[in-house]
């Protein structure tokens, strides 16, 4: 924090407000008494806190229990965390639809919207499509657009910091789209751009398969397969953004592109699209023999891939997700694969969230950066 120094006032205060508020956030509710207990702090300090998050809505006096009232005469007086003081977003932005999540400031959903979207749509229209999600999450949930705190974005391709996708392939003019920027347009809170594979991790690990494990790869599987990972429970993004590009592996070999593999012709596929490739899984469940053969190799070279990360990582728990964790037999070969080169083969596990992982995952990121401006400190402890 620039500008502050060890015994400046104005960090103390930043200090014991941010331990005040996490012990309410903790609880439905709590007295002054149970605050001071609960913190450490003086009575005088607690109070004052107590009055500075009221007045800036953070905060507010719970209202009495009648009947506890009428036994015991008039109770303390009890304050909660004003989850409803503020609202988050998360938005997905994939190729065949957008989508997006409203919830309170404890991350509790109160309202999802989704509208498809063509695979071919230009970056314009695909953008006005989610503004259209978006006004229409709000309008139905009777949310201002000013109580927004924060707004999380995922999508594929690799993003940089900023929130620009420095390279974007399965969607059309995404590639050097400044895409935090057009979004903020739209927002005058911050707005935080990820990578999807990575939002699915964080999403896993938050509400899904990933709740028990800090060591995670989260596969997202389609056509070119993405993947997220989490290293003691934080997400690695490499050092420009591109971890988890295992898409990109079949460039290390000849003729083993999903065009090639999901081909029951000897030309390959085309054009490629999840239609074409639904209708080779049809046929390999109908029993199409070049089909089904069409269907394990795609299958084989996606648990190469799993294979090659989790050599790199060493995970606990591999979570599946995308529209291959529906494929049939999918698990069995990833668990057989990762046995065989693997010391300790990590756990396999198809994801709890399905489609809403990206969606839930930019969610986490929006309250993560709320939550750092309202509870964290660094290098700082409770003063008296």
């Amino acid at each position: 924090m620039a500008g502050l120094t060890g015994g400046d006032p104005s960090l103390l205060r930043r200090i014991n407000s941010a331990v005040v508020l996490h012990a309410l956030r903790a609880t439905d509710s709590a007295t002054l008494t149970e605050i001071t207990r609960v913190t450490g702090l003086s009575r005088p300090t607690v109070e004052g806190v107590v009055e500075g998050l009221c007045e800036a809505g953070l905060v507010v006096e719970a209202a009495a229990d009648e009947g506890t009232a009428r036994r015991q005469g008039r109770p303390a007086r009890r304050f909660r965390f004003r989850a409803e003081a503020g609202h988050l977003l998360g938005l997905e932005i994939g190729p065949h639809r957008v989508a997006a999540l409203l919830s309170d400031l404890d991350g509790r959903v109160i309202g999802a919207q989704a509208k498809d979207v063509g695979e071919s749509a230009p970056a314009d229209e695909r953008l006005e499509r989610l503004r259209t999600a978006v006004a229409e999450l709000l309008r139905r949930a009777g949310v201002a657009r000013g109580s927004l705190r924060a707004v999380g974005a995922a999508t594929p391709g690799i993003v940089e910091a900023g929130g620009t996708v420095r390279l974007g392939t399965a969607l059309p003019g995404w590639t050097g789209l400044g895409l935090g920027e057009r979004l903020s347009r739209s927002f005058k809170c911050p707005v935080l751009v990820e990578n999807d594979a990575n939002a699915a991790a964080v999403a896993e690990h938050w509400k899904g398969a990933a709740t028990d494990s800090d060591d995670v790869v989260f596969v997202l599987a389609g056509l070119s397969p993405g993947a997220g990972a989490l290293i003691g429970g934080r997400l690695h993004r490499g050092y420009g953004g591109a971890a988890g590009e295992i898409g990109a592996l079949h460039l290390l070999g000849r003729d083993v592109t999903p065009e090639t593999l999901l081909s029951t012709t000897d030309q390959p596929l085309h054009p490629l699209d999840e239609q074409a490739v639904a209708k080779v899984f049809a046929e390999a469940r109908e029993g199409d023999r070049r089909a089904r053969e069409a269907v394990d190799r795609f299958i084989q070279r996606l648990v190469h891939d799993v294979a090659a990360l989790v050599l790199a990582l060493d995970p606990e728990l591999v979570v599946v997700g995308g529209w291959a964790a529906g494929l049939d037999g999918v698990l069995e070969p990833l668990r057989r694969e990762l046995a065989r080169y693997c010391l300790r083969p990590p756990r396999v596990a198809l994801s709890l969230l399905g489609e809403a992982a990206v969606a839930t995952g930019a969610l986490r990121l929006a309250l993560d950066h709320v939550e750092e401006e309202l509870f964290a400190v660094e290098g700082a402890t409770a003063r008296r």
